[in-house]
């Protein structure tokens, strides 16, 4: 077929339109498209996978039987089991917590237990899991499984009942559809949760469309209190009330093991089921339920969810050379917004850490707060992304102070864990003030580090009379030790912001003590005895004990980013350090101690926390190029698009977080100073929108997998030879050009002038 001049014109225009079109289309595509809510829920992750929406109170989502370390979300992707969908869960701890409120639809006869894994080998095949009769659980296939932001989907096969989630940020959105005919139930199990036990639970029917009732456990958290509502878009004619398996008389029922059970003898097509939650009380629960999803309308409320998630996304776009890494960076940055969640209701209430309720609190309560981890990047990054929220997270942070005479170290619904070493609040709060963050009364904050920091707990009696802490008198002294300097040298600067000379002089003195921990015979930062000795047996390989947490001699020498240059003094120079950190990478042995170590270079271990900023020490004595490969083969060889894809506990968004700055080009090494050190970023261009209006904009010259050294950069047009950048001039705006090449430009970061 032929066709004239004219009609192949018309051809080429309509080709070029239809071009046009496509890529205004991807252009335009949400972020949340990007996002892939199953990295990391396989291996060691850990994340949540379910509906939410950012920093929500609900984590409504799936829930496996509980196998031990990694199901501490609930879920893992491994697995092929579910039990019901809890209203909250952790997202990539090491512990595991929650799945309150257990709920799970099922067909046929009573079944009141979520049974246990029955393994079975057939004819000498290999073993299988199987569901234990007479439980409720059922098989599932993520062939039939959805989840993206805010919504998720599965199909139960031993029920052929279909499952949507949805959230907003107190409530729960359920809608099954059920096969027509059929005897269903819903199960409402009180008695489950993820590693607690539950002293008191409570259920009953208030009306024939509401239920109401409680949930107090003993876990990680010791002493926790969720209340609910129920709210159904069918008539519950027929609601029943167990303790355990025994029928109890009446719609209403306590004890420690309660369950609710809905029961259809004919199923309807679909219920929808509306669950609030609250800190404070079942009536608070209800209200949020009328002020946050007031109709029945579950894809409009899954299209808001998505909408929140979209805009909180759109905080930093960037543009890569393929998806995959585009994938990745979204979905680090969506893992870092699902904690803190919030921990109050709509109307501002909550319930603090003594147990009394504080009414229409002027600020929004926060918990889930796992600082030991995400005071490195996950805080800092809020103070770029969330500087609002920040505020209402100090203001959290120190009405726990309040109310339990220190600030919170491992905070998690409204309980003080304790968990890990070091009181991390105290830099998150410093960082706050040094950036300008607004909400909090400064001189409010600094009392309260100052007055914790005193404390005669955890070793601060040491700490504070300028004294190393005795390794056979307080475990993980070290670890200790070193975590106190970081926030001695941030409250040091706040205090001198706030024009404290004499507690900015002691604060800075205290800082130093991390020196005395230093051995000159090995050159590591090691546990000393009550009577000054350092022990005589001792090994750089082995984790934890009484000296370190979760690490190794190897990975806390580098735990001084608040002085770098004084660690290089202690090594003899900066030969002597470089020599050093070039061993960290390169020792081998075999770790024994700790799953956490996972993630090895060396001696180097992404997968915990202590390790984050070691890659960018190198800024530090002149050789950036030796951080950017570092910082490329970890971001390309750890972070990767698929289930496994992280290399450790995701730890509530500080691994994530250390993707996100190091995919971007910078990290805050030690956040209290304001300065970001630069690495190697993959993005080839990110634009972040700042407090001051004007955003400031990254962008990669030539950059690709083979160029991954820094060639030279210019900050608005003009030469930029400093291997750092700081936030004051991120938060004024403008564009950054870095380009790139497959060699190392020596010069660039060398002079002692261009360091951080």
């Amino acid at each position: 077929m032929k066709f004239s001049h004219s009609q192949n014109r018309i051809l080429v225009t309509l080709l070029i339109l239809f071009s046009i079109g496509a890529i205004n289309k991807v252009n335009a595509q949400k972020l949340t498209s990007f996002v892939d809510p199953y990295i990391g829920s396989g291996g060691h992750g850990h994340v949540f996978v379910g509906a939410s929406v950012p920093f929500g109170a609900v984590q409504v989502g799936p829930d496996n039987l509980y196998k031990g370390w990694d199901w501490c979300s609930g879920y893992n992707y491994a697995d092929s089991i579910l039990i019901g969908f809890a209203q909250t869960h952790l997202s990539g701890t090491g512990i595991g917590d929650l799945a309150d409120i257990l709920m799970m639809p099922y067909t046929g006869d009573v079944k009141l237990d979520k049974g246990v894994r029955v393994i079975k080998g057939l004819n000498g095949a290999k073993d299988h899991e199987q569901i234990e009769a007479g439980s409720y659980a059922s098989r599932y296939s993520h062939s039939t499984e959805k989840a993206r932001p805010g919504y998720y989907s599965v199909k139960l096969l031993d029920h052929n009942v279909d499952v949507e989630l949805t959230a907003t940020e107190r409530v729960g959105f359920h809608q099954y559809h059920f096969p027509a005919g059929k005897e269903v139930h819903v199960i409402i199990d009180l008695k489950e949760g993820i590693n607690d036990q539950s002293p008191d639970t409570y259920i009953k029917q208030v009306d024939p469309y509401t239920l109401e009732g409680y949930r107090k456990s003993r876990g990680w958290a010791k002493d926790q209190w969720i209340f609910f509502a129920i709210r159904s878009s069918e008539p519950l004619t027929k609601f029943s009330v167990y303790d355990n398996v025994k029928l109890l008389n009446g719609t209403e029922g306590q004890g420690n093991a309660i369950k609710g059970l809905i029961s259809f003898e004919k199923a309807p097509a679909t219920l929808k089921l509306k669950v609030g939650i609250s800190p404070v009380s079942s009536e608070n629960a209800l209200d949020n339920i009328s002020a946050e999803i007031p109709g029945w309308d579950f894809d409009n409320v899954a299209k808001q969810a998505d909408a929140k998630w979209n805009k909180e996304l759109s905080t930093i776009k960037v543009e890569t050379s393929n998806l995959s890494d585009k994938r990745i960076f979204y979905t680090s940055l969506y893992h870092t917004m699902i904690d803190p969640a919030m921990f109050n209701d709509h109307n501002g209430d909550y319930r603090g850490t003594d147990r009394k309720v504080y009414k229409n609190a002027p600020f929004t309560n926060y918990s889930v707060f796992s600082l030991w981890d995400t005071y490195r990047a996950a805080n800092p990054l809020y103070t770029l992304t969330q500087p609002k929220r920040v505020g209402d997270m100090v203001n959290s942070m120190l009405a726990i102070y309040d109310q339990q005479g220190r600030l919170p170290i491992w905070h998690l619904m409204g309980n003080e864990t304790g968990t890990m070493v070091g009181i991390g609040s105290m830099q998150v709060i410093a960082e706050a003030y040094l950036k300008g963050i607004k909400g909090f009364d400064a001189h409010r904050a600094f009392d309260a580090i100052k007055t914790t920091s005193n404390l005669d707990i955890l070793g601060l009696k040491y700490v504070r009379n300028f004294q190393y802490i005795p390794s056979n008198t307080i475990e993980s002294s070290t670890a200790r030790g070193l975590e106190y300097a970081i926030s001695d040298a941030s409250t040091a600067l706040m205090a001198k912001q706030l024009k404290k000379e004499d507690d900015y002089n002691y604060f800075l003195k205290r800082s130093k003590n991390y020196k005395l921990y230093f051995n000159p015979q090995d050159r590591f930062l090691r546990g000393r005895l009550a009577d000054g000795t350092f022990p005589a047996k001792f090994s750089t390989f082995k984790s934890g004990g009484n000296e370190y947490s979760e690490g190794n001699a190897w990975q806390y020498l580098w735990l001084v980013p608040e002085d770098v240059k004084g660690l290089v003094g202690l090594l003899g120079g900066e030969k002597q350090f470089n020599k050093k950190l070039d061993s960290l990478f390169t020792v081998q042995t075999d770790i024994k101690g700790l799953d956490d170590l996972t993630g090895l270079i060396g001696q180097y271990a992404h997968g915990n926390e202590p390790s984050h900023h070691i890659t960018y020490l190198y800024n530090f004595t002149g050789q950036q190029w030796k951080t950017a490969e570092k910082v490329r083969y970890i971001m390309k060889n750890f972070y990767l698009n698929n289930p496994d894809g992280i290399i450790g506990n995701e730890d509530c968004g500080q691994m994530s977080a250390w993707y996100v700055f190091s995919s971007l080009g910078f990290y805050p090494v030690f956040p209290a100073s304001g300065k970001y050190v630069i690495g190697s970023p993959v993005v080839k261009k990110a634009t972040l929108q700042t407090t001051s209006g004007k955003p400031f904009v990254v962008e990669a010259i030539n950059n690709n997998e083979q160029n991954i050294y820094i060639q030279k950069i210019t900050f608005n047009g003009k030469s930029y030879p400093a291997s750092y950048i700081t936030y004051t001039n991120m938060m004024k705006g403008g564009t950054m050009k870095i380009v790139m090449g497959s060699k190392p430009n020596y010069k660039f970061g060398a002079s002692t002038a261009s360091r951080p």
